[in-house]
């Protein structure tokens, strides 16, 4: 089977795609989708997150709430808000943080169709733990749809032909170009249709791409390839050419793509005073005052802390780390094992409640204002991990500790949907 395949994808009008397009269903919580909808009935959201048509207070994973699912993804259809392309395609979708800059850095991803066998025999490789609760949450949600309403974030060794050939496509004017309101972030998209384009990208990714790495969006491609599954164990005539045996991604060259740092917050000290918390920081890190302005980690093994109204820089010393293990390098592993752990306490990083996590996208100030505030007690701003040690763990076989890669942009979904027939 291709490592990629073109689909007949479902897109919405241009006239509305601006309103359709959403932010991905985890990245907002219920009430927050309510007010992002408001007076919106376009928004894929009421697809995602279909608890906010139905009465406040509405338990997200409740059958109710996908029974509404698919009476909105079908109406979205009969509506012509969504409409299927007649012939298979393969697609462009560009980000870009600052659209509005004459020098904007922008990421471009070929929307494609992956092979969930693919995912089954690691040949699509992840770096987190995926939990089975939302695993079946998004299983239930491909089920009854039979579509894979979002994509899913990947990323592949960057390859010069296929660069040529994406900046050949986007040199012309995009089918879809907005900034969207809610982060000013900016997003273009293409259709590929020529045929001899197409097949010579199936080619390149067949013959010369190895293994794609899942960048965001571990539980949609676990989900994905589970139904995928499913579908074949429930089908006597199964060819393995059937639609349901791929799900939808954007791949991206690991080159272009923006991880940025994923920070932590703690409630407090471990019963230790301030002093005495400095000293048992100090046993594994050089510390420096960098005083009351926000000081943000410069390089690897750099991390900051924001404790009692000063920013510290924290240097872990040599020999409390190992360079040569794809786990022990990460920031994340040095601060957890020096000081979350041996200084604080916190030995679960998923299930220990006096620990939070802050996405950088938020910047060092939302730090600082949580312990300002008196809600956390220290907070750590942390390097970020960069895509070659991603890959090298997935090659590897290991799993990232919790919360460690945040990418942006994140993906609008809604731009081009996948169904499984």
């Amino acid at each position: 089977m291709s490592v990629i395949k073109p689909f007949k994808g479902f897109r919405p009008p241009v006239d509305i795609v601006e309103k359709l397009a959403s932010r991905p269903y985890d990245v907002l919580n219920s009430e927050e989708a309510r007010v992002e909808c408001e007076g919106n009935p376009y928004s894929l959201l009421h697809v995602t997150k279909a608890e906010i048509d139905l009465p406040k207070g509405t338990d997200e994973h409740s059958p109710e709430v996908y029974l509404q699912v698919v009476k909105n993804y079908n109406l979205f259809k009969d509506l012509g808000w969504l409409v299927k392309d007649e012939e298979e395609k393969l697609y462009i979708y560009a980000q870009s943080m600052n659209p509005k800059d004459k020098d904007a850095k922008w990421q471009y991803g070929i929307v494609a169709c992956a092979y969930s066998e693919d995912y089954v025999n690691k040949v699509i490789k992840k770096h987190e733990l995926t939990r089975k609760d939302k695993e079946e949450d998004r299983m239930k949600h491909v089920r009854i749809t039979n579509a894979n309403v979002e994509p899913v974030f990947f990323a592949y060794p960057a390859i010069a032909r296929i660069d040529e050939i994406v900046a050949g496509i986007t040199a012309k004017k995009p089918i879809y170009d907005f900034i969207a309101k809610e982060d000013g972030f900016g997003h273009r998209f293409w259709v590929i249709d020529d045929k001899k384009t197409i097949a010579e990208l199936v080619d390149i990714f067949d013959k010369q791409v190895p293994a794609m790495y899942i960048a965001d969006g571990h539980h949609r491609s676990a989900a994905a390839a589970l139904v995928g599954q499913e579908k074949k164990e429930q089908n006597p005539h199964h060819t393995g050419k059937e639609e349901y045996n791929y799900f939808m991604t954007v791949i991206f060259p690991d080159n272009q793509l923006n991880v940025i740092d994923y920070n932590r917050v703690v409630k407090d000290l471990n019963g230790l005073s301030k002093e005495q918390f400095l000293k048992a920081v100090g046993e594994s890190y050089d510390l420096t005052d960098m005083g009351t302005d926000i000081y943000k980690p410069a390089k690897l093994h750099e991390h900051s802390m924001y404790l009692d109204g000063h920013w510290y820089k924290m240097t872990a010393k040599p020999g409390t780390y190992n360079d040569n293990d794809p786990i022990g390098v990460l920031d994340v592993t040095i601060l957890s094992n020096l000081v979350l752990d041996k200084v604080l306490g916190i030995k679960d990083l998923r299930t220990d409640k006096r620990i939070d996590f802050v996405g950088g996208i938020r910047g060092l100030g939302e730090l600082k204002r949580r312990v300002d505030s008196g809600e956390m007690k220290v907070a750590f701003a942390l390097y970020p991990v960069s895509m070659k040690q991603i890959i090298d763990i997935a090659d590897t076989g290991n799993i990232m500790p919790p919360k460690t890669t945040w990418f942006e942009p994140k993906l609008r979904s809604g731009l081009v949907i996948h169904e499984l027939c």
